[in-house]
């Protein structure tokens, strides 16, 4: 290849090794603000996706809150169900006492009895009269009885009727506390789905960044391969001119030192003085010949 061209063929290609390394520059650029861009989506992704499981926890967690209340809450209405029922029993064994009721108090037949027991011991009377009083206070314990076993079902009946309405009033209050919570339960799941909706929209857009990011950098990996090919293109022809360049000048050092040595020759035939290197150039011309011989 003529010197020319070589030179027109090395300039040619340092102007693409300058062209090379701009797009490269420029892909990686490109490369470098998708990668950035991808990596901004998937930490707004990653933050969302992290909100969204705490608000899970916490609606899980209410979830669990509102099953143990309603748990809570039906022991509560089946117990005062019970209760009401063994109130409803109680009634029906009131209303059998209604018509065996004495009319006096239990204060008043028990005093009636110890009066009739202190007449009977300190007061002589005959059989008769003494086994009608007797008759009298059986009659009155029996009523006595009848009034306590009225009275204890009256208890009876107001402890059934205060548990119920104590348990009335907390299933009341379970299932407000389980209304209340389950809205913010509600609320929470809401503010979930809107995380997650947010969530589903970002993902194609950070896959769509990275798809970017990798078409760029395969560009740029492909710009820098061919930006080395031609740098090695680039060091071949330098290689190639350094040695005609060296091939050149021995050719150009040998033609002088011919022309020297014929001219120190030629000055010898004549009888001239020698310089130092005339006379070296002839005795290595002598040498030579005599090597050759």
């Amino acid at each position: 290849m003529p010197q020319s061209t070589t030179t027109d063929k090395l300039e040619e290609l340092n102007q693409q090794v300058s062209a090379l390394k701009q797009e490269r520059d420029k892909l990686n650029n490109e490369a470098k603000d998708w990668a950035q861009k991808r990596d901004k989506i998937h930490g707004q992704t990653r933050t969302l996706r992290e909100e969204a499981k705490r608000l899970k926890t916490k609606r899980d967690e209410i979830n669990q809150k509102v099953k143990e209340l309603k748990n809570l809450r039906e022991q509560a209405k089946n117990q005062q169900k019970e209760k009401r029922t063994q109130a409803a029993k109680i009634k029906e064994k009131i209303k059998v006492f209604i018509g065996r009721k004495p009319r006096m108090e239990a204060a008043e037949i028990q005093k009636e009895i110890d009066r009739i027991d202190w007449e009977i011991q300190t007061t002589s009377r005959p059989v008769s009269e003494e086994k009608a009083l007797v008759d009298q206070v059986r009659v009155l314990e029996t009523q006595r009885a009848t009034l306590k076993r009225w009275q204890d079902l009256r208890n009876m009946l107001s402890e059934l009727q205060a548990q119920e309405k104590k348990l009335f009033l907390e299933s009341k209050q379970r299932h407000e506390e389980l209304t209340k919570l389950a809205a913010e339960g509600q609320e929470y799941h809401k503010q979930m789905l809107e995380l997650t909706g947010k969530i589903q929209i970002l993902r194609p857009e950070g896959d769509a960044a990275h798809q970017k990011f990798l078409e760029f950098r395969q560009k740029a990996n492909d710009a820098h391969q061919t930006l080395v090919e031609t740098l090695r293109q680039i060091d071949a022809l330098k290689r190639e001119m350094q040695k005609k360049e060296a091939e050149k000048l021995s050719e150009k050092q040998q033609r002088l030192k011919v022309e020297a040595t014929l001219k120190a020759q030629e000055k010898m035939r004549r009888g001239e003085k020698l310089s130092l290197e005339e006379f070296k150039l002839l005795a290595g011309a002598s040498e030579g010949d005599e090597e050759e011989d």
